[in-house]
Formats: C-alpha cells, sequence, structure tokens
C-alpha cells in the first residue's frame, strides 16, 4: 500500500461548502512537490527562528558588558529557564493551530482554548514571583547565591506578561501557516527583534539599571508587541475562517477533544523545559558552578542559532504532511538535507578559532569564561542534527494524531539528562557546563532513538493508524 493511500486514514475527509479545501492547503502529490517548493515556505519560518535565536546572544552580550557581568548572566539564564517553563504548555499551540484550525468552529474553540490556557500560565507567573515562593524555588530548590537569587527576581517580575503574549501569538502564527502566509511570521519577528532592540539599547544607554533588567524588559516588550502585530496581520485570515462552515456537525472540535490531542503535547513541553531549572540545580552544586551558570546561556544562544534550523521545519513538515502524505519521501529528504547542514556549520566553528571570535570578541565573555565555554560547545555539536530528528519526528506523529509518543520519549530525554548529569557531577566531579553539556546530548540521541520505530508507524502499509 502506498503512503497516498491512507490519507482518509490520517485525517477526516472535510467537505467544504463552497470552498475548495485544496485551495486551502496547496496539496501536491509526490511528483509535483519540489525541494525547491519546500524551500520556499521553510525559509521564512527558518528566517524566523534564527532571529529569535539572536535574541540570547544578543542580549547577552550587552549584560556581559555591564556591571557585574558573572551575576548578570547567571541570573538571566535562570529567569529565562523559570519563564521557559511556566510557558511551556502553550509552546505547542502553534502545532495545534496548524494541524487543527480547519473552519470558524473549530477556530472559536482552539481560540478559548488558548485563552484559557494563557490565563492559566499567568497566574502561575504570578504565584511564582509571591517573595516567599520564589526565596524557596530560588534558593532551597535550586541553591542560587543570594545575589543571583535576588537579581532573578527583579527579571520575574518583568517577564509576567511573557509567556501569555507568546500563547497568544503561537496560536495566531499557527493559522499564518495553515494557510501558507509564513512570510508574515517573518514580519513578526522583525518587529519583535526591533522593539527589542530599542528597549535594551535605551535602557543600555540612558539608565544604571542592572543587566538582567535589560535584557527581561527587552524581552517581553518584544513579545508582547510582536503578538499584538500578529493579531493584526492575522485578521483578514480570520474573517475568512469564519464563513468557513464544513459538514463536520457530527464531529465538531470540542474543548474535550482539544485536551486529548493537546495533552500529550504541553506535557511533553512541560517535560522539555522543566530540564532547563534541573540543569541549572545540578551545574549550581557542581565544579566552578558560577562560571558554569554564566556561560550556559550563551553557549545556549550560540547552539540555539544551529538548532533553529530544525525547530523551524517542525511546522513546514506538519504542513505538507498534514495536506498529502505523499509528500513524505521528499520532506524526509529535505530534512535529512538541514540535519547534515547544522550539523556541520556548529562543528566548523565549535573546533575553530571561530569559537574564540564568538565568545571574546561577539559574545563579550573574558578569555577565562570564553575559554571554559570550548568543551561544552564542541560536545553540543550534533546538537542541531538531533533537533531536525526529532522536529521531523514530532510532525508525523503530530499529523497522524500519535502524540502520546512525543511524551514518552521527552520524559526519556528528561530522565537521561538527569541521570547523566547526576553521574558525572556527583561521581565523576565533572565541570558543571560540560556535565550539562553531556546530559542533552545523551538525553536527546535517546529521544530520538525511541522515536525511530514509532514515527515510521502512521506510514507503515502493515498497520492502521490510530
Amino acid at each position: 500500500m502506498k503512503i497516498c493511500t491512507l490519507l482518509p486514514l490520517l485525517e477526516a475527509d472535510f467537505t467544504v461548502k463552497g470552498i475548495s479545501t485544496t485551495t486551502e492547503h496547496s496539496i501536491m502529490t509526490d511528483d509535483k512537490l519540489t525541494y525547491k517548493n519546500i524551500a520556499i515556505f521553510w525559509l521564512p519560518l527558518f528566517a524566523t527562528w534564527l532571529m529569535m535565536s539572536l535574541e540570547g546572544p544578543y542580549l547577552a552580550a550587552i549584560i556581559a558588558r555591564l556591571s557585574e557581568p558573572k551575576y548578570n548572566l547567571a541570573a538571566y539564564g535562570v529567569a529565562f529557564s523559570l519563564a521557559l517553563m511556566i510557558e511551556a504548555p502553550i509552546i505547542m499551540m502553534m502545532s495545534a493551530a496548524t494541524a487543527l484550525v480547519k473552519d470558524g468552529q473549530s477556530y472559536r474553540k482552539l481560540r478559548d482554548f488558548t485563552f484559557i490556557l494563557n490565563a492559566s500560565i499567568t497566574t502561575g507567573m504570578l504565584l511564582l514571583v509571591i517573595p516567599p515562593v520564589f526565596s524557596f524555588v530560588a534558593k532551597t530548590l535550586i541553591g542560587l547565591p543570594p545575589r543571583v537569587a535576588e537579581l532573578t527576581h527583579a527579571a520575574m517580575v518583568i517577564l509576567i506578561p511573557w509567556p501569555g503574549a507568546i500563547g497568544f501569538r503561537r496560536f495566531y502564527q499557527g493559522i499564518m501557516i495553515r494557510h501558507k502566509t509564513t512570510r508574515r511570521v517573518a514580519y513578526g519577528t522583525v518587529i519583535r527583534l526591533a522593539a527589542m532592540s530599542t528597549t535594551a539599547l535605551l535602557l543600555y544607554q540612558c539608565t544604571s539599571a542592572p543587566g538582567v533588567i535589560v535584557g527581561a524588559s527587552a524581552l517581553s516588550t518584544g513579545v508582547t508587541l510582536e503578538a499584538l502585530v500578529s493579531r493584526w496581520m492575522v485578521r483578514n485570515i480570520v474573517k475568512n475562517i469564519r464563513l468557513i462552515d464544513l459538514d463536520s456537525a457530527a464531529s465538531p472540535l470540542t474543548f474535550k477533544y482539544i485536551s486529548t490531542f493537546y495533552y500529550p503535547l504541553a506535557l511533553t513541553s512541560v517535560l522539555t523545559m522543566a530540564a532547563q531549572p534541573m540543569v541549572t540545580f545540578f551545574m549550581g552544586q557542581s565544579k566552578q558552578a558560577l562560571e558554569s551558570l554564566a556561560v550556559m546561556p550563551v553557549i545556549n544562544g550560540l547552539v540555539f542559532l544551529f538548532r533553529s534550523i530544525g525547530l523551524s521545519y517542525q511546522e513546514v513538515a506538519l504542513a505538507y504532511l498534514g495536506g498529502n502524505p505523499c509528500s513524505y519521501r521528499k520532506v524526509r529528504n529535505f530534512a535529512v538535507m538541514l540535519g547534515a547542514a547544522s550539523m556541520v556549520g556548529l562543528s566548523t566553528l565549535a573546533f575553530s578559532p571561530l569559537a574564540g571570535i564568538w565568545y571574546s570578541s561577539i559574545s563579550g565573555l573574558s578569555k577565562e569564561l570564553s575559554e571554559f565555554a570550548y568543551l561544552p560547545t564542541q560536545i553540543l555539536a550534533i546538537m542541531p542534527g538531533t533537533t531536525v530528528l526529532i522536529s521531523f519526528q514530532r510532525a508525523v506523529l503530530i499529523n497522524a494524531k500519535r502524540t502520546s509518543f512525543l511524551t514518552l520519549a521527552t520524559a526519556i530525554e528528561v530522565a537521561g539528562i538527569v541521570v547523566v548529569m547526576f553521574m558525572l557531577i556527583y561521581f565523576f566531579a565533572f565541570i558543571g557546563a560540560v556535565a550539562a553539556a553531556s546530559g542533552l546530548i545523551m538525553g536527546r540521541i535517546a529521544a530520538n532513538g525511541y522515536l525511530l520505530r514509532p514515527y515510521r508507524l502512521p506510514f507503515d502499509a502493515s498497520r492502521t493508524p490510530a
């Protein structure tokens, strides 16, 4: 049985009253789809992720040039990790909107679901910044030095609107992707970076605010403005969606279905983001803890530049596979090319004098901290390739509504990170940043390995997708 014949099993066969779904999805056969088509669709999303990946190094470079760089870089890394953990349940909303928003009814249901989830994570952020609660988390659980904890708390207060704004804009960005307007996603990110840069530079030039306050203020301002602009850019698409009446009365999108579909995705993100505070905790207990806490945000920023190649590909694969599983072969081959290119790129930098230029001249780290960052970066050199692979695996499984596999894979990844870091720090006395890099790469490889079989199931001719 060919992949193409499984389309009715993978996605309900909706008939639009007066509107062609073929036009909406731009369905192509495997023969007609070209790598050029995929590249044109992917490039704006890659540009978006690439611009977002520049945020970390850019803000870290500013923080490194202000007073108390070690404390402020460490506080920025912790605050960002905690904010990401709170934001985690909403991160997959872009994929959910890409997969589920088909007509007015599904738009309204998923929009309301998004608003409820946004309200929940904002409440969680407010609870975390209550001084006694934050003191327990930062000092007792993570073990931060008093000065780092103080700076981290100030940054968390500024970041209160950040998770909700991200959920809001990811919902509307998913709708843009589904309707093949990926350039608008990139336009929104340009505005976000412009607002972030303006805020950071104004605070840098006109105030004596600590570096972590500068970074947190820039992040909150940029994301909030991007969310508002995204809603404005999608206004005409939303008007058209509201006019679409799919003949799906027998199976309308419900909160129960959304919850069943989205819960594994949200749990996947929560587990992924929970790994960040765990990494921070273990580094805080390691040799050269302060240096490790200071350089890991900078290292992660560099690695994220190359990981953005894979992170931007998940919605691309989801959009094409959702339109026609016949696209599978070329979508997979394009992923292989992206994975190889991203690994070669980071490896070239990590194992050459370019690493010193990046960390010293561009990121503004001292010579001591720059040299400290070399080995962890080299260990993480293959991380971009594993990111492309897991993005493709996730897209296949989300499209086939097999999201539960993703949760278990992420649990395996987090468990791998924890076990490796625990062993290296407590039994082998590794430096924190080296143990963190080793744990991150081993955990990801374990997750990729687990998903190798499940992601093939939707396209296995001998099986019927669930």
